[in-house]
């Protein structure tokens, strides 16, 4: 069976990505799947790049490079417990969903903190292995999060323009770089601001996509897809 890694970023199991979060993992485990979860708060995951994510003595200990010394440690098997576990899991998965709210139009600061640290140089990309050629290229990525404003708010013509301009940084600037494909991100509008029913279809939209989800084909990684 496929394998797949949700990397999620809630404070509340009981939220509404809490909610999306089961739906996934109990859908994709009904398709035979191994679902594996980092749940990121309730790990207490360190978000900060520091020295304590090298084990032992640096390459350079004159003058701290975080990235240097980061890719000089993964290749001795020397970066931190934490760290090695977090990418033993991406290793093995096919598929990376990644769960959250839509924070200040970016991933809270827990995840990007997961970005920084888990996709180190050596691991996920290595000049000139990067984008197409990156060292994850054969890995599958789904973003889906939950806004505060409407989807009326994150159109061309609207207050915030459009939802794909945020996913710039996020799918092409992080996971693209990595190789890893992506898939048409998954978005539940202001799920506050609608009523319990209108909740429920969007949970029950979630899961039906997930049902077909290995038929679909990725985003054509350009920027023509998010700039058009």
């Amino acid at each position: 069976g496929r394998k797949v890694l949700i990397v999620y970023a809630h404070q509340e199991p009981r939220s509404f990505n809490g909610s999306l979060k089961r739906v996934a993992v109990e859908e994709l485990s009904k398709q035979g799947c191994s679902v594996t979860v980092s749940d990121l708060y309730a790990m207490q995951f360190e978000p900060r790049a520091t020295r304590n994510d090298i084990v032992g003595c640096l390459h350079n200990s004159d003058e701290f490079n975080y990235g240097v010394e980061t890719w000089e440690a993964y290749k001795r098997g020397a970066l931190s417990n934490d760290l090695m576990e977090e990418q033993k899991k991406v290793q093995e998965a096919d598929l990376l969903i990644f769960q959250f709210p839509l924070y200040w139009f970016s991933m809270p600061a827990i995840m990007k903190g997961w970005m920084d640290r888990v996709l180190v140089q050596g691991f996920a990309h290595e000049f000139p292995n990067c984008y197409d050629s990156g060292l994850l290229k054969d890995k599958l990525a789904l973003f889906s999060f939950t806004t505060g404003g409407s989807k009326e708010m994150y159109t061309k013509g609207g207050i915030s323009g459009d939802i794909r301009y945020l996913l710039w940084p996020m799918q092409h600037g992080i996971m693209h770089f990595c190789g890893v494909k992506v898939l048409v991100p998954h978005i539940c509008f202001a799920p506050e601001c609608v009523s319990e029913e209108k909740r429920k279809e969007m949970l029950i939209a979630w899961a039906q996509r997930l049902k077909t989800l290995w038929k679909e084909e990725p985003i054509n990684c350009s920027p023509e897809w998010y700039f058009k």
